[in-house]
Formats: structure tokens, C-alpha cells, sequence
């Protein structure tokens, strides 16, 4: 009797290997596709991000160009410099530009100066 207890054991010992055998394989079949998977999804990630870096860096370049457009009061040196001709004397609008004003103010100079100011 203990040799057919025997027998049994081992051969419900085989049958339990081929189990975890056909266990083992069917993962092995899952991590391979779980694999595949991960490597499209990072490859599509790394295109997508560059796409994102694409768009953003045209957004902040329009953005900047927006701001620049929308900043009247970013006058800059140009004004200054016409700002301070005027204080010296000298007419800055188109239809006198360059001539001594004489002491007199210029409706002309300061409609023009007050639009760059506005």
C-alpha cells in the first residue's frame, strides 16, 4: 500500500508541475504583451511630449508677441528720446518734425506724445 500511496503522490506531484508549466507559460505570454504594451505607450508619450513642447513653445512665442502688442505702457527709449527733444525745444510730430518750436507748445507734438503715453 505504501507503494501505490506512493505512486499517487508523485504522479499528483507531476500533474501539479504541469500545471504551474502551463501557469508560467501563460504569464510568460502576459508579460511579453504586458511589454509590447509599455514600450508603445512609451513611445507614444515620448511623441506626445514633444508635440505638447511643440505647441507650448509656439504658444509662448505668441503669448510674448501678445504682450508686447498689449503693453502701451512699454513705451521704451524711442519716447524718451522724442519726450526729451520736445523738452529741449524741438518739434516731434509729422508735420513740423526737427524745427525749433520758438518757447510755443505744439498742439501737434503733444497730441502725439500723448498717444504714446496713453
Amino acid at each position: 500500500m505504501k507503494d501505490r500511496n506512493f505512486l499517487d503522490t508523485v504522479m499528483e506531484f507531476e500533474q501539479q508541475l504541469e500545471a504551474m508549466q502551463e501557469q508560467f507559460g501563460a504569464l510568460k505570454q502576459f508579460v511579453a504583451l504586458m511589454m509590447e504594451e509599455h514600450k508603445a505607450l512609451e513611445t507614444e508619450n515620448h511623441h506626445l511630449r514633444s508635440r505638447l513642447e511643440e505647441l507650448l513653445s509656439k504658444e509662448n512665442i505668441v503669448q510674448a508677441a501678445d504682450e508686447k502688442k498689449a503693453n502701451p505702457l512699454d513705451i521704451g527709449e524711442g519716447y524718451d528720446n522724442l519726450a526729451r527733444l520736445y523738452q529741449e525745444g524741438f518739434h516731434v510730430c509729422h508735420v513740423h518734425f526737427g524745427s525749433s518750436r520758438k518757447g510755443e507748445d505744439c498742439l501737434f507734438c503733444l497730441s502725439f506724445l500723448n498717444k504714446q503715453n496713453v
